[in-house]
């Protein structure tokens, strides 16, 4: 029966405008839900391929949606959700805003002189500095693959003599398989959880660490506040250009073979991914560096952020 319950047999008149008061027509909610599933599809890194498979709906039918031109069930609906690992409710619901007083302790401190600014900055650290304290005893590197999370991170690490961690391979050592079997077997969903448990773990095993986490842990909105509030955040971040060329150069040759389709899926991640990545306490960006250069320019950086 459910499955016969179209998007479109819901009466405009029961529903509201962009989720406010008023009701709106049939066409603009579809374009609604094209956009939203376009837009979580995008922050999690999957393809319409990889989500039609995980959800078991055509690639044909989850492109005709985020058109806004599917005239979907109720239950095909429900299991693009669940493989985005979203509730159908988050397919409706806006994006939470900032709230009012975010947005006001951010405009007062955009009009902050820079003298003042170090004054209120010291403040804080003496109010809260024991939570920064802890924090910035780890270090977590965040972006997408081709940053220098790795790389940087390791040379850091070694630098200041603590433990390196690659939480993907943290995952692998807890699942007992590789990434790529434990999504086979699991979906994006699956390694998600597994994710979560493998930084819980590494938390609370390391008091001082540098981590490398991989770039989809932004798109887990508990899983990416547990890191911001455990870890002194890195967004390490490149043109999409140079992050292309150095997925290639690491051996993963998938990007040859469609150039054009990977450098779009790229861009699209970027932006859709921009603003979590923005909520790291550092943007650093490597582009146009070498691998010395990058590392002597963040070495400085994050001296004169800890200090």
């Amino acid at each position: 029966m459910w499955g016969e319950i179209m998007a479109t047999d819901i009466q405009s008149k029961d529903l509201p405008t962009r989720f406010g008061a008023h009701p709106i027509c049939d066409e603009d909610l579809l374009l609604l839900l094209g956009k939203r599933v376009r837009e979580v599809r995008a922050r999690r890194g999957m393809t319409r391929k990889m989500v039609a498979r995980e959800s078991d709906v055509s690639e044909r039918h989850l492109a005709q949606l985020e058109a806004g031109a599917g005239n979907i069930s109720v239950l095909l609906l429900h299991r693009i959700a669940a493989a985005l690992n979203v509730t159908l409710v988050d397919l409706f619901a806006p994006e939470a805003e900032e709230s009012r007083e975010r947005h006001l302790i951010r405009r007062f401190l955009d009009r902050l002189p820079k003298q003042r600014l170090d004054a209120v900055v010291a403040q804080l650290a003496r109010e809260c500095g024991d939570e920064t304290i802890l924090r910035s005893n780890r270090i977590a590197f965040i972006g997408l693959r081709g940053a220098g999370k790795s790389t940087l991170g390791a040379r850091v690490a070694e630098e200041w003599k603590i433990p390196f961690i690659e939480l993907d391979r943290e995952i692998e050592k807890d699942a007992g398989m590789p990434l790529g079997e434990l999504f086979s077997l699991y979906g994006q969903s699956g390694f998600r959880r597994n994710e979560r448990r493998a930084l819980e773990r590494v938390i609370a095993e390391y008091d001082r660490a540098i981590i490398s986490v991989g770039g989809g842990v932004v798109s887990e909105r508990e899983t990416y506040e547990y890191l911001l509030s455990h870890c002194y955040t890195v967004w390490l971040k490149a043109r999409p250009e140079e992050h292309m060329s150095r997925v290639i150069a690491q051996g993963d040759f998938r990007a040859v073979a469609d150039h054009d389709e990977a450098m779009e899926d790229m861009r699209r991640i970027l932006e859709a991914r921009d603003p979590l990545y923005r909520r790291a306490d550092i943007h650093f960006d490597t582009s146009g560096d070498s691998v010395e250069e990058s590392f002597t320019k963040l070495r400085h950086v994050l001296e004169a952020s800890l200090r």
